[in-house]
C-alpha cells in the first residue's frame, strides 16, 4: 500500500469497534519521508475532534521538546500513534485494538523509513517493543524497531502531571538525537 491507499484504508477502518465511537481517525501528521518518527499511544478528545496526533497542551510541550533539539512538526518529523481511534473516555488501549491497528503504523513506518524511532508513552514502548516492561526500565536504551533504533521516552502528557521527569524525557531526546546523528 502507498500513501494514499494506508490513508483510505485506515480512514475507513472498521477492523475494530472504536471506529465506531470516534468523529474521525488520526492517520499521523509530518514530512512522510522524515528521519524522526514520534510515535504516541492513542488520539484523546481533542486529537479526536481536530484529526491530528499530539494537539493541546500536550502537543504545546511536545513542540517545545522538538524545538529543543531544533526539530519542528512537519520538518524532518512524523507523528503518529499507534492506535487511529480514540478509546471511549480515554480509556487504556485493549490489546485487540492494538493488534487490530498496529499493521497500519506498520506501515507507516515502512513508508517513512526513519533513522530514529521515539516511542512517547507506556503503550508505544510496549508495542512497538512488544514488551510489557515499564519505561522506566526501557530508558535510556537504545531498542531496535524494525531495524530503527527506538528511544524510550515519556509521553507529554505524563509530563504535564510529572514535571520533575521532563529532565529525563530531555535526557532521552539528546540520546535520541545523537543516535540520529550516527545513522
Amino acid at each position: 500500500m502507498n500513501w494514499v491507499q494506508l490513508k483510505a484504508k485506515v480512514a475507513g477502518c472498521t477492523d475494530c469497534k472504536l471506529r465506531a465511537g470516534c468523529g474521525q481517525t488520526v492517520f499521523g501528521v509530518g514530512d512522510e519521508k522524515a528521519r524522526w518518527l514520534l510515535v504516541g499511544e492513542a488520539p484523546g478528545a481533542e486529537e479526536d475532534r481536530v484529526g491530528e496526533p499530539f494537539v493541546g497542551q500536550a502537543g504545546r510541550l511536545l513542540d517545545h521538546m522538538l524545538a529543543a533539539v531544533e526539530l519542528a512538526r512537519g520538518r524532518n518529523v512524523y507523528i503518529a500513534n499507534v492506535l487511529k481511534c480514540r478509546p471511549p473516555g480515554n480509556r487504556n488501549p485493549e490489546p485487540d485494538e492494538v493488534a487490530k491497528c498496529a499493521p497500519h503504523l506498520r506501515r507507516q513506518i515502512e513508508l517513512i523509513q526513519p533513522k530514529i524511532i521515539l516511542a512517547m508513552g507506556r503503550f508505544a514502548a510496549q508495542t512497538l517493543l512488544g514488551s510489557d516492561a515499564t519505561i522506566a526500565s526501557l530508558r535510556g536504551k537504545v531498542h531496535r524497531y524494525m531495524d530503527v533504533p527506538l528511544i524510550v521516552t515519556y509521553h507529554p502528557a505524563y509530563l504535564l502531571r510529572n514535571l520533575p521527569d521532563k529532565s529525563k524525557s530531555w535526557a532521552d531526546l539528546l540520546l535520541a538525537k545523537k543516535v540520529a546523528a550516527e545513522c
